[in-house]
């Protein structure tokens, strides 16, 4: 049946916001006509849901999603009923994208639905197929509390392991950038001045010199060439990855690189572990929580093959099997996977599979970035060390026209060089 958000007021004047399900919007008028209330806005809750998606909910970080679910396990552990722990949670809301949604999940509850119905109408943000499952699960088990604590367990893990890997790449990033920078205002800014004093001077430029000015020459008059031709790839990688079987195909690339890949992987066996072991250890059921597990992936690639391992498991098979028949997980996942399920504890094994592959993806990285770091210090030491050490007109060849430094001499300040300064 459709559902419908209304305003209305009552006799004295105060309005109310709510949800109700009915077959169209006049029955909602007439039920509050009903009740003694007076309709003043009644439009169809996926038109709300819309722009609560577009104006609120999209900008609702994984912090506050967070701690809203922190907050909420919390208050429902403390034997509060759900509206109130809602209202609670209405009232401590940080930010008003928050006290938005949380109100309208309140108005959804009072109106009769049940929290996973709620959350729902507010998906695919913030609240994602793995939460609503995971919720919709602990309500029809009766542990709603123990659910939500496992819940916030699975968001609280899986955002330290993504803060880990931004933390760890930020300082190659930051080198990198600011050595661009530093090139970018020696070609802009330092070298055409030399091209200047070397044009007045109208004496022979040296080869490493003569390189230095074409490309700082390069640069000036053809920079919008180079802005066009990096906009130009970035679009084009933006319209290739849009489509489903671009997306697909950049992420089969992306696999099968010789040192990225394999760190890909091993982030994508992680993220399916602790998703799927989560899953399972809060009542969803297999299938249920493999579809699941499908659609949260973020590599494409990894995603079809869970989906073909759970075409396999609708047939009888096993998720150790279906997972060495793809070829595409690490071995050591697969049989921790196996030793699972032959002696009953998967869930348990599928977690420290995460634990073990999150762990190898952290030495990983710091391991690669310890060999990156000198490799981009090395490569922009030698860039700026290049421009630097290039041959320029002295001071005596730029005040005496008929004159010019040695080659082989690097500038010296007036009055250094002994005997020589002082004639």
């Amino acid at each position: 049946m459709p559902v419908f958000v209304y305003q209305a007021a009552d006799r004295r004047g105060q309005t109310i916001d709510g949800v109700m399900e009915a077959p169209d919007a006049r029955a909602v008028v007439e039920r509050l006509q009903k009740d003694s209330y007076f309709p003043i806005r009644v439009v169809p809750h996926a038109e709300r849901a819309r722009w609560l998606a577009f104006g609120l909910s999209a900008r609702v970080g994984q912090r506050d999603l967070l701690a809203l679910t922190q907050q909420l396990a919390t208050l429902v552990e403390a034997a509060l009923p759900l509206d109130r722990a809602l209202a609670i949670q209405e009232e401590l809301a940080p930010n008003p994208r928050v006290k938005a949604i949380v109100g309208d999940l309140l108005n959804s509850v009072r109106g009769g639905s049940s929290l996973s119905e709620a959350l729902a109408k507010h998906h695919p943000r913030p609240f994602s197929r793995l939460y609503i499952n995971m919720v919709r699960a602990g309500e029809k088990g009766g542990v709603l509390e123990v659910t939500l604590r496992r819940l916030a367990e699975f968001l609280e893990s899986r955002a330290a392991f993504t803060e880990a890997l931004v933390s760890a790449l930020a300082y190659p990033v930051v080198i990198f950038s600011v050595g661009i920078g530093a090139i970018v205002f020696l070609m802009t800014f330092v070298i055409p001045r030399f091209a200047t004093i070397f044009a007045d001077l109208g004496q022979a430029v040296p080869l490493p010199t003569q390189i230095l000015l074409s490309v700082s020459a390069g640069f000036q008059h053809y920079w919008w060439v180079l802005l066009l031709a990096i906009l130009a790839t970035v679009l084009a990688w933006r319209v290739s990855t849009g489509t489903p079987e671009g997306r697909l195909a950049w992420d089969q690339t992306v696999l099968r690189l010789p040192l990225i890949g394999r760190l890909a992987m091993r982030v994508e066996t992680a993220r399916f572990a602790r998703t799927l072991g989560t899953m399972l250890k809060s009542g969803v059921p297999v299938m249920g929580a493999l579809a699941v597990v499908g659609d949260m992936m973020t590599n494409q690639a990894i995603g079809r093959a869970i989906g073909r391992l759970a075409d396999g498991v609708t047939r009888g098979g096993t998720i150790a099997a279906g997972m060495q028949a793809e070829g595409k997980f690490p071995a050591l996942a697969v049989h921790m996977v196996r030793v699972g399920e032959e002696t009953g504890r998967l869930e348990e094994m599928l977690l420290k599979v995460a634990d073990t592959f999150e762990n190898d993806v952290r030495i990983e990285l710091k391991r690669v970035l310890g060999l990156l770091e000198p490799a981009i210090i090395l490569g922009m030491g030698v860039l700026v060390a290049f421009i630097v050490v290039a041959p320029r007109p002295c001071p005596a060849a730029i005040t005496r026209r008929n004159s010019s430094c040695p080659r082989s001499e690097p500038l010296q300040p007036s009055g250094a060089g002994g005997n020589g300064g002082s004639r």
